[in-house]
């Protein structure tokens, strides 16, 4: 987990900005214009690694210092059919000079490797945008395939836009001639030509993709050539021809962080390290139990890879096995954990009640997707909510967590384990699609800014009967937290009973007594009741009389449409919640402060079902669920409309 980018304020030196300039255009022949961001989106087929590509520019501008956000957006199937709309897959990137919190309504590049990528993408991208295709792939029946009866490039549809025709198929091929390969391999390499182009371009970085080729293809020397030959051949192609007369320069993002060390991350990479730095601070092993789903996977991915921290990961035959284990693992004293999506959560759903009766820690990572059933599994949504709140037989208490920004993935799952460990109790970790597969830059805390979640185990008994005798009551709880101790298994004179029937308060006995259980089950509703959570923050700097509420991934939408309406001088006070239950103990407070109360989500208004009823206000609800992230200027219009209305 260390780092691979340094801060970006160590790198915003200006002359070495001059020393990149000269480095790469000594003869200065071409026009360098500086922006201050830029959105760019790479599309293709979906076997034309168009994430590979939009992932390597990406790690190359995090390691130049920008601010930046990314929307990779792919089809489920393993491989769409070639040239057809279905089978597009696209990555897009925004990069700034300055803080930012989204990927951007819409490119202001577009990279176009064939018809059907040009058309699934054409309608976001805005009027005099630059559009890069490559026209090779531009043929009768590529173009019929998806409803093209004559040319975009040459029937005058793209005269709106800047477009760069450029035969990258032929020119990739040309340049890997030397190479002993055939037609069809060297193809294969035009994500690289592209890359390289676009690195020209934009003045990225190149030794990190030049190291990261070489490593890739490691056992594959002659690919790795091809490939890198295929890059620098883009990049040359930029820096020579006529039909690119202006690079772009974009300077670091000087301001936008403080001073640390930083690293591009992925929400599920970084809710992977934060397990890992959770089981460490808390001293105890980390168990994943976890069967494979979109998009969630990468979880079960990455913390395989960190057996020398302590990880165990067990990939089970299906997602109710999975859970089982990492239940039992809970019982046996570790950091428990299990990953999938929403339709995994349905089939994990009866032992997630018996974890609540049980109470013991446990955390159930739900990477929400479009559904439902097998929906969308690409695509991103929020619609998971009300499953994790209600999605039990009985009453069936769990806190939820919810990360905001792919960072943030990292300290939610922090804070979820605080809670699981100190709680004794299961608890939901509500990220989606769109925090899991998008990156931005994270800076990497000091091991002392981590928090102490340290256990300690029962070791001995803990109640005295009245004849004097101390005996272990494993449902005796700490009147602070009502917590149960935590007894591992093979502790001498601990012994006791566990399973799904109602238990005895204190003693942990079987019991059918109706008192019994109307107290056990407040109990332990009192026990999620007073989980101790920060009170929400409410950013009103003008005595607004609207609010914006959000929760989970709709942050970065939601912070940039507020910042368009306070820069064309309208008045709104926005508040965003980590904690979805319990909420935070002054949110009824602060949406009763308000006249209006808008909630954005990615659901049909399950958030907004819970204010409503929790606190009697009349939450407006904005929904969206066609899959996508909102946009900045679709929310700003939005609640526009309401500020006004």
């Amino acid at each position: 987990m260390t780092s691979q980018v340094s801060s970006p304020a160590e790198q915003a030196d200006e002359s070495a900005l001059g020393e990149l300039r000269e480095q790469r255009n000594p003869a200065g022949p071409k026009d360098v214009r500086r922006l201050d961001r830029v959105i760019i989106r790479f599309a293709g087929d979906s076997g034309d690694g168009m994430q590979l590509t939009g992932d390597r520019f990406t790690s190359e501008t995090a390691t130049f210092g920008n601010d930046l956000s990314t929307l990779p957006n792919f089809p489920a199937e393993i491989r769409a059919p070639a040239g057809t709309l279905p089978g597009v897959s696209s990555f897009q990137l925004h990069f700034a000079d300055h803080d930012i919190l989204t990927p951007g309504d819409a490119p202001n590049v577009l990279v176009a490797m064939n018809p059907a990528a040009l058309k699934a993408n054409i309608g976001d991208v805005p009027r005099g945008a630059e559009i890069i295709v490559n026209t090779d792939e531009f043929t009768k029946r590529a173009m019929q395939k998806v409803g093209y009866t004559t040319s975009p490039l040459e029937d005058g549809s793209l005269d709106g836009y800047s477009l760069h025709p450029v035969p990258l198929t032929t020119l990739t091929v040309e340049a890997l001639k030397e190479f002993d390969l055939s037609r069809k391999e060297a193809e294969r390499s035009k994500n690289m030509f592209a890359l390289g182009l676009l690195s020209w371009m934009y003045h990225r970085p190149t030794e990190g993709t030049e190291r990261f080729l070489a490593a890739k293809f490691a056992k594959k020397p002659e690919i790795a050539a091809a490939n890198l030959a295929a890059f620098r051949a883009g990049w040359n192609f930029g820096e020579t021809t006529e039909d690119f007369a202006v690079s772009y320069e974009i300077a670091p993002a000087t301001q936008a962080f403080p001073v640390g060390t930083y690293r591009n991350i992925s929400g599920n990479l970084a809710l992977s390290y934060g397990l890992i730095a959770a089981s460490r601070q808390a001293d105890l092993p980390l168990y994943l139990g976890s069967y494979p789903i979109t998009p969630a996977s990468d979880i079960l991915h990455e913390l395989s890879r960190h057996k020398n921290f302590g990880v165990r990961t067990f990939q089970a035959e299906d997602e109710i096995a999975g859970i089982g284990a990492a239940l039992g693992a809970a019982f046996g004293g570790s950091l428990a954990v299990t990953t999938t999506s929403g339709p995994g959560v349905a089939l994990k759903s009866e032992t997630i009640g018996l974890a609540v009766s049980l109470e013991l820690p446990l955390l159930v990572v739900d990477i929400q997707r479009g559904g439902p059933s097998t929906g969308l599994p690409t695509k991103t949504e929020q619609a998971d909510l009300l499953q994790a709140m209600y999605g039990r037989n009985g009453e069936a208490p769990v806190p939820v967590v919810a990360p905001r920004t792919p960072a943030d993935c990292f300290d939610a799952a922090l804070e979820a384990a605080r809670i699981a460990l100190t709680y004794r109790t299961p608890v939901f970790l509500l990220s989606d699609g769109y925090l899991a597969n998008g990156s931005e830059p994270w800076r990497i805390p000091e091991l002392d800014e981590l928090p102490d979640l340290t256990v300690q185990f029962t070791q001995g008994p803990n109640h005295t009967l009245d004849d004097g005798t101390e005996v272990f009551w494993p449902y005796k709880r700490d009147p602070q937290t009502l917590a149960r101790p935590w007894a591992v298994p093979g502790t001498p004179g601990l012994e006791h009973r566990i399973g799904g029937i109602e238990k005895q308060d204190g003693t942990g006995n079987i019991s059918y007594d109706p008192a019994n259980h109307d107290f056990m089950v407040r109990t332990r509703q009192a026990k999620i009741d007073g989980i101790d959570v920060p009170d929400i923050e409410v950013d009103d700097p003008h005595g607004a009389r609207t609010l914006v509420l959000g929760w989970g991934s709709t942050y970065g939408p939601i912070t940039a449409a507020v910042r368009r309406l306070r820069t064309a001088g309208e008045s709104i006070a926005q508040a965003h919640l980590r904690h979805l239950n319990p909420f935070p103990r002054n949110l009824g407070t602060v949406v009763r402060r308000y006249d209006k109360v808008v909630i954005p989500e990615m659901n049909l208004g399950q958030l907004a079902t819970l204010v409503r009823a929790k606190y009697l206000v009349d939450a407006h609800s904005y929904n969206q669920v066609n899959g996508m992230p909102f946009k900045a200027e679709q929310l700003a219009t939005a609640l526009k409309e309401a500020i006004d209305g």
